[in-house]
């Protein structure tokens, strides 16, 4: 099981360090779809929290879209965007529940034989027609106060689907998805709610892709040594602000946490100067170790870069790359 720290002597309410860390968890997938959440005295033995407090964080999770609530049986991470969306597309499934996984498997099958889409087509055409209109255009969305997250999203995916993808600032997706016929919306779980809620409306399928859980990364913080000074540097404001909070969880006040985005200079240079070791996105990491370069005359000990290779998740890449046929 996760395990949850709360720093009782914090300035941040434990309430708000425990969402944050159930919302990380289910944001990396560590809390799949579908998952069941401690009880709340599982929680409350081990994060010695009340439970009332552990039910007030549950209640705000659910108020978020990240989990659901389910009678006499417990808290659920719940299935968001295209996750479930497969069982509305046809009332036949209600009557043959096994069918859509039975075409889908065929399709494959097929298509690793050799079949060409036009082929199959003929067998499964409403399952072909599916993947071929939704796979015409991938648009990624995040909100425009975090359009970072979004950058680094298009970037990997970019890479691994090798095909252009657009983004889209949340604000402006409905009227994007106005001008278009079709196309397939992705975003990060953290913000899977407002895009179902402007797709939704139009029958644009929204799928949820998961983010690195960071695991090798959180290693390294773990076994820093008390004061010192760790840098973190991100094209993403909202993985900053995760990551804090995270981290002064599991550290508290042993360790001096700096942050800055990629276009402040000022704060960029003061982390090259003091910190010991600088954790950096991918897209980050090479205007980074510019910067420890250009300032090696002024630092007695330059600092060691990591750099984060992934974004989002390898299993979810290859899922995302079966949903759009591209498997």
């Amino acid at each position: 099981m996760i395990q949850f720290h709360i720093q009782p002597d914090s300035e941040i309410p434990a309430s708000t360090q425990l969402f944050n860390q159930i919302r990380f968890a289910i944001a990396s997938r560590q809390f799949p779809p579908g998952h069941r959440l401690p009880s709340t005295r599982q929680l409350a033995m081990q994060t010695g929290l009340h439970r009332n407090t552990i039910s007030k964080v549950y209640r705000q999770l659910e108020e978020a879209g990240f989990v659901e609530s389910i009678a006499g049986s417990g808290i659920y991470v719940r299935i968001q965007g295209d996750e479930g969306s497969s069982k509305q597309r046809s009332p036949l499934l209600e009557q043959y529940p096994q069918a859509h996984k039975l075409i889908r498997q065929s399709l494959d099958e097929l298509l690793k034989q050799g079949s060409s889409l036009n082929e199959a087509r003929e067998l499964f055409l409403a399952e072909v027609d599916w993947r071929l209109r939704c796979s015409a255009r991938v648009l990624v969305t995040a909100p425009t106060q975090d359009i970072g997250a979004g950058e680094l999203m298009v970037r990997q995916l970019e890479q691994e689907l090798q095909m252009p993808v657009q983004l889209v600032p949340m604000e402006e997706l409905e009227r994007t998805l106005a001008q278009t016929r079709s196309g397939t919306v992705v975003t990060s779980r953290y913000f899977i709610g407002e895009a179902e809620a402007i797709a939704g409306p139009k029958s644009v399928r929204v799928i949820p892709v998961d983010i690195y859980d960071y695991a090798q990364e959180i290693q390294v913080i773990q076994k820093l040594s008390k004061d010192s000074c760790l840098g973190l540097i991100s094209l993403s404001s909202g993985i900053i602000r995760a990551a804090e909070v995270i981290i002064h969880s599991l550290r508290g006040d042993d360790v001096l946490v700096m942050t800055s985005q990629l276009e402040d200079t000022y704060k960029l240079n003061a982390i090259v100067r003091s910190a010991q070791i600088i954790i950096s996105d991918q897209a980050s990491f090479s205007i980074v170790k510019a910067t420890v370069a250009a300032a090696r005359e002024d630092i007695i000990r330059p600092p060691q870069v990591i750099c984060c290779e992934n974004y989002i998740n390898t299993k979810s890449i290859n899922l995302l790359k079966r949903e759009l046929g591209l498997e």
